[in-house]
């Protein structure tokens, strides 16, 4: 049997068809646009994730690649809010994990509710969906008034796609709503933003089935009604897609966002520092994670204004400079930071730039810059005692041999780049949905890490050089942090 495995990013949507041995064999995408009509907000139009989940599933139906589906998994980018009246019509466009209007709102929330990181082993940030919620509240009253029901954007496709409201843990831990060390909705944090249960989605663990298909879907793609998992966040996908599922076990996702990830077989927070504590999506286990809002992002960013859009241009003209020496720094703040600051209003700068300074050299602070947002974060699961000394690398961003190498060299830590890192999400969501079908194999069994393609070990040559432009770094970015501050 075959299993499919739906990821719902911020930047397209990305289906495949695996087997039983994590082997993708059929794979569809359709892009997503992002509209930010004012200064920090981030929306998407619910409608557009729909199309273009739609335009994958018709195109692998056409390909016949369907006919051997059993379950269907999901995974999708987290916090987003998707608000819903009682005819399940969306109220407004969503907004996004990335925004950052309702840093107001995080205050009023953590003032209110002195525990709330006790709750939810998580500061209140901006780009959580609880804040989002209270800023509808008081600025769109008259959309809120109308909500029914608010569901994160993956848990919108399983009400599409089953008639179900339904979520899972580890997406739900993402909300600021979710008492996580006993993985249920909290009345408190629900209150505290005019909210109650009713309004929520019905939890799940990610293994386990919500609803199954609707036959009206199932005629059109040539399946029948099979089941729907609960799936996962992007990150917690990402995981289980490259093995990650049993404590101590690691991973660095390179994507639009960055974040080091690290299963735990028992609640652990360290909120003041931005480090996020989420349940996990297997074995009742939990995360905690350090999250950088842009990474790969970044380096698409420059290749947009710069060459063109075309970032394997920008990669291939660094690696042939070889640069060793350059003044020119970069902080990858382009919608803000959590980890460890947690400011919306940090803004990305470049700083050495002079007459002599090359494109090429630009490139490399922007990938060193991403590399040394990590070590920052890197260095606060350090302070909550977690030690991790092999790291699984995925995204989109993973592809780049050079930046694989920087990372690793930075944060001297080996780094392992496995097939169908390119896919996490996807491959964990389809992952997931095996494990939900096959209830009686262990998980561990059925999600092992898939067939290494490079390991990376740190240069020593490289060590104190890198040191030192960090140390830089971070004195770029204190001060970055006292502009941002005195012009907010």
């Amino acid at each position: 049997m075959h299993y499919l495995g739906i990821d719902l990013g911020t930047s397209g949507v990305k289906v495949v068809v695996c087997d039983k041995d994590s082997r993708v064999l059929f794979s569809e995408s359709a892009s997503l646009t992002v509209q930010s009509p004012y200064p920090l907000w981030s929306e998407q139009t619910p409608k557009d994730w729909w199309i273009a989940l739609c335009q994958c599933m018709d195109q692998l139906a056409k390909q016949d690649a369907l006919s051997h589906v059993a379950a269907i998994g999901l995974a999708g980018q987290m916090h987003g809010a998707v608000l819903l009246d009682e005819s399940d019509n969306v109220l407004r466009p969503a907004i996004l994990w990335n925004d950052g209007r309702c840093e107001a709102q995080c205050q009023q929330i953590m003032e209110q509710v002195p525990t709330s990181a006790d709750i939810t082993g998580n500061l209140v940030m901006p780009g959580f969906t609880a804040p989002k919620l209270l800023w509808v509240k008081q600025n769109e009253p008259e959309i809120f008034e109308q909500v029914h029901k608010v569901l994160l954007p993956k848990d919108y496709l399983r009400l599409l796609l089953s008639g179900e409201y339904a979520s899972e843990t580890s997406d739900a831990a993402g909300t600021s709503w979710l008492d996580t060390a006993k993985r249920s909705w909290s009345d408190t944090m629900l209150g505290v933003c005019g909210l109650n249960q009713s309004h929520m989605p019905v939890l799940f663990e990610g293994t386990a089935i919500t609803g199954h298909l609707l036959p009206s879907l199932a005629a059109r793609w040539r399946l029948s009604s099979i089941p729907i998992v609960g799936g996962a966040g992007d990150n917690a996908a990402g995981a289980v897609g490259v093995g990650i599922v049993d404590n101590g076990q690691g991973m660095i996702s390179l994507g639009t966002s960055g974040v080091i990830f690290t299963v735990t077989d028992q609640y652990c927070a360290n909120p003041q520092a931005a480090l996020h504590s989420f349940c996990h999506a297997v074995n009742d286990s939990w995360h905690v994670m350090s999250v950088h809002l842009s990474a790969a992002s970044c380096l698409q960013w420059f290749a947009d204004t710069t060459a063109n859009g075309n970032v394997q241009a920008l990669l291939d003209e660094l690696a042939q400079a070889e640069i060793t020496n350059t003044n020119c720094y970069f902080l990858p703040y382009l919608s803000g930071e959590r980890t460890p600051h947690n400011n919306p209003r940090l803004s990305g700068q470049f700083y050495g730039l002079g007459a002599l300074t090359t494109r090429a050299e630009m490139t490399y602070a922007v990938v060193e810059g991403v590399a040394f947002a990590f070590k920052d974060g890197l260095n606060v699961i350090s302070d909550a005692n977690i030690d991790l000394s092999v790291l699984s690398v995925i995204g989109g961003g993973a592809r780049s041999d050079y930046w694989r190498q920087l990372l690793c060299d930075v944060l001297q830590i080996t780094l392992e780049y496995r097939e169908g890192g390119e896919v996490g999400p996807a491959l964990g969501a389809a992952r997931l949905a095996m494990v939900g079908a096959l209830a009686s194999e262990p998980v561990a069994n059925l999600c092992p890490p898939p067939a290494l393609v490079k390991s990376h070990t740190p240069n020593p040559a490289k060590a104190d050089g890198l040191n030192t432009r960090y140390s830089n770094y971070k004195l770029l970015s204190e001060h970055a942090i006292t502009v941002a501050n005195t012009l907010a």
